[in-house]
Formats: structure tokens, C-alpha cells, sequence
């Protein structure tokens, strides 16, 4: 047996484990990188550790740091009414919002997990508050940072389009930016629907009280008899207010508090935070805990137990993940798998079986990175004029990005980090569940549409 297919192996083993035995896969992992890195790719503990993921754990960390500081001082609680005022009180809008919001973000260039990280702890508060499903919220912050990502002044674009020159393909920019686009748009809009995106709108506009959150009176009727509250979907009279969250109902979340000065610093914080990785391309993990320990400093009360509400068993599962994955980079598993499937005589079999590969490893692993070694593998059977490199490139540029909704990758791991009151270990496998569903089928859906055509 090859020690390539040991590695790959010994991953699906850690993957079984970790869902029988309910042990954090992250020390798994890392215990599987030891283990194979040392007896069968013959690496010492600095190979072991090149895969480890430092900028992700400081991103982690500092993002969650950050906001955990935000949500014990109030900030998230102004942020969260602020954005229902924007939308004149519609719960069911807010999610298309935050989807806009992160895809004009990475549009104009922001780097995907920096605007996930940005987003996604403010979006996911909102959804704990009105009882919106953490999945509907996280897929779409997500989605809509892939939505953007490959804008011809993209930082995702940018880069893949420079493959493309490099390799002397054709190309075309705006067929990349906007096959990513309706892609994610598709998906974000089935994900709304299967998500209970729909029964949002039937609570009508909601308001923030001194008591708890109300829901005004539309008039709207269920599908059953009898009364019933809103978010039930079984009334058939008049709907009342929803029950309210624990978050609602204290009172020092009940309702949008006054601009206290640590809130307005927090506020100042996190435009500092967007100006600093929008404009000035600082790291968001360093710039994010840098700000955190400055709020800490001027207001240890409120952040006294901050640091504990790190999403410290995240960190490590994510950490160890791709620490092991690193170790396959390293013995060349990820390069063996690529060449022999570029190997196959069948170019659109080699086709879909790219875009697959491509949607696995990148569920793991860096999305640009994947589709860098990629592209290349295609260029021998786009040669031969039976695929459209446009097309090709498309789909493999849409396969890479739209699993960035896995828990492994730095997108997923935000969203599973930011968001609060949840149970961790369901929403885990919530994303899990989600990341393989679409691992699964949309590379098949997107070589249909996009390269059995012959694009290009």
C-alpha cells in the first residue's frame, strides 16, 4: 500500500472516530499528523508542524476575542437593532443583507475570510436573537463572500485569472466573476428556503422593546386552525409575539442601550478593523486581538470573561485538521491524487473528476492554493479542444470556493467560531452535514453547466 492511500486512510479513520466516540477531531488529528508524518512520510516534528495553520489559529482568536468583548459591553446588541431599523424591522431581509454585504466586500477586494470574519460574528448574533437558524445565517454570510470573490478586481480573481494568463489559456473575466456569482446566489437562495427563510417573513416586522421583541400584527394566517405564535407555522389566526430568546429577555439585551463610551470605542474598533484590512491589507487575526487587548485594557470589567468565551475546542479542532492535511501536502498525497486523475484519457471524465478533487481538498485546505495546482493539471486535455478553458476554469474556480461553507476551511471555521448560545458540536455537525451536500453535488451540477457545453 502506497503511503499516499495510508494518509488518505488514516483520515477517513479519524473522521470515524471522531463521530463515534464523540472525541474532538482536532486532537485526532494532530495525533494522526504525528503518527503518519513520522512512520510513513518520514518527517521530523518541523515538517510535522509546517502545515500547522498560525494565521488561522491568531484569525480565530482574535476575531472571537474581539467579539466577545462586543457582545459583554453591548455593541452587538446596538448592532443587531441597528441593522432591523435598516430594514425597517423584515427578520427575513437580513439574511440577503449580510449576503450583500460580505460579497460587495470581497467584490472590491476584500480577502473572503477577512470579510467572513468582519460579518459573520454581527450576522450569527442577530440570528441568536430572532431565532434564525445558525446554518441559514453562517451559509449565507459565506455564499456571499464567494458570491464576490471573483470580481475582475478580486483578490480570488485576480489570482486565478493570473493562472490562467500564465498558462496561456483563454480567458474571460467577467464569465469567471459572474458564474461564481449566480452560483452562490442559486445556492444561497435554496439554502433560504430549506432553511425556514420563508417562515421569517411570515412574522412580519419586528421591534425592539423595553421587554423583549415584538412582532406587529399582519393579519396573516397558517395553514391550520386555531391560534397559534409566530414562528410555529401551525396558526390560523391572528399571529402574536414570538417567544422571546434568553437574549431577549435579559435586561441588558432587551433593547438597543445608550451609545456608552465603550460601546461607541467597540463601535470605532470595528471600523478600524475594516479600515485596516480593506485598506491598509494588515492582518485581520493580529489587527482583531491588537484591538481586543486595547479594549480590555481601558474596560477590563467588561471583557473580564472574554478570553474564557474564546472558541478555544474550535480552535483546536480546526488547528488540528489542518495541521494533518498539511502533512499530506508534504508527502505529495494532494499532487498524487491531482496527476492521476489528470492522467485519464477521458477528458470530460478528468473534467468532473478535477472539479471533485478540487471541492474535497479545498473543504480542507486553501481554496486558491488548490486551484493553483490545478488549473495546470487541466492544461494538457484542454489542449486537445475537446473542453472550453473558459468553462473549465469556471468550474473549477466555483468547485474550489462554494465548500468554504465546511467547518474545515477558514470560512466555515469563522462562522462556527462567531456564533453564540449555540450548541457547538450540533451546529459542527450542522456544517459538516451541509459542507458534504454541497462537496457532493455541486461540482457535478457546475461540469454540467459549465464544461459539457464547451465554454470557450
Amino acid at each position: 500500500m502506497s503511503p499516499e492511500l495510508v494518509s488518505i486512510l488514516v483520515l477517513a479513520v479519524v473522521f470515524v472516530i471522531a463521530t463515534t466516540r464523540s472525541v474532538n477531531m482536532g486532537a485526532l488529528a494532530f495525533a494522526a499528523a504525528f503518527g503518519v508524518g513520522t512512520l510513513v512520510a518520514d518527517l521530523d516534528a518541523d515538517g510535522v508542524f509546517a502545515g500547522f495553520p498560525g494565521d488561522l489559529f491568531v484569525v480565530l482568536v482574535g476575531v472571537t476575542y474581539l467579539f466577545a468583548i462586543a457582545r459583554a459591553n453591548g455593541t452587538t446588541d446596538w448592532l443587531v437593532h441597528a441593522a432591523v431599523r435598516l430594514v425597517r424591522g423584515r427578520v427575513a431581509l437580513i439574511p440577503w443583507v449580510m449576503f450583500a454585504l460580505t460579497g460587495a466586500l470581497t467584490a472590491i477586494g476584500a480577502v473572503s475570510p477577512a470579510a467572513v470574519a468582519i460579518v459573520a460574528p454581527i450576522a450569527l448574533s442577530f440570528a441568536a436573537r430572532y431565532r434564525i437558524s445558525p446554518l441559514l445565517m453562517g451559509a449565507m454570510v459565506v455564499h456571499g463572500a464567494q458570491a464576490g470573490g471573483f470580481s475582475p478586481i478580486s483578490i480570488y480573481g485576480s489570482i486565478v485569472n493570473g493562472i490562467v494568463e500564465r498558462e496561456k489559456l483563454p480567458g474571460s473575466e467577467i464569465t469567471l466573476f459572474l458564474a461564481s456569482l449566480l452560483a452562490n446566489l442559486v445556492i444561497a437562495g435554496v439554502v433560504f428556503v430549506v432553511c425556514g427563510g420563508l417562515k421569517l417573513w411570515s412574522r412580519g416586522a419586528v421591534t425592539g422593546t423595553g421587554t423583549g421583541t415584538e412582532t406587529k400584527d399582519t393579519g396573516g394566517t397558517g395553514s391550520g386552525g386555531g391560534s397559534g405564535t409566530a414562528g410555529t407555522g401551525n396558526g390560523g389566526g391572528t399571529r402574536t409575539a414570538p417567544a422571546p430568546t434568553a437574549a431577549a429577555t435579559r435586561p441588558d439585551t432587551a433593547a438597543a442601550g445608550p451609545l456608552t463610551t465603550p460601546v461607541v470605542a467597540t463601535l470605532v474598533s470595528l471600523v478600524a478593523l475594516v479600515v485596516a484590512v480593506l485598506g491598509f491589507d494588515l492582518d485581520a487575526g493580529l489587527t482583531a486581538i491588537t484591538l481586543a487587548v486595547v479594549l480590555s485594557t481601558a474596560w477590563p470589567d467588561d471583557s473580564r470573561r472574554a478570553v474564557s468565551e474564546i472558541a478555544w475546542p474550535t480552535v483546536l479542532l480546526i488547528c488540528g485538521v489542518l495541521t494533518y492535511v498539511g502533512v499530506l501536502d508534504e508527502m505529495g498525497t494532494i499532487t498524487w491524487a491531482g496527476e492521476g486523475v489528470g492522467g485519464i484519457g477521458v477528458p470530460l471524465l478528468a473534467a468532473v473528476l478535477l472539479c471533485y478533487i478540487g471541492a474535497i481538498v479545498s473543504a480542507f485546505a486553501s481554496s486558491v492554493g488548490i486551484m493553483g495546482a490545478l488549473i495546470p493539471l487541466a492544461v494538457p486535455f484542454l489542449a486537445q479542444g475537446e473542453i472550453g478553458a473558459v468553462g473549465m476554469v469556471a468550474a473549477l474556480a466555483v468547485s474550489a470556493t462554494v465548500v468554504d461553507v465546511s467547518p474545515f476551511s477558514t470560512n466555515g471555521a469563522l462562522v462556527l467560531a462567531a456564533a453564540p448560545d449555540v450548541d457547538r458540536e450540533r451546529f459542527f455537525r450542522q456544517l459538516m452535514a451541509y459542507g458534504g451536500i454541497v462537496v457532493a453535488a455541486v461540482p457535478a451540477v457546475v461540469w454540467l453547466v459549465m464544461v459539457v457545453p464547451g465554454w470557450g
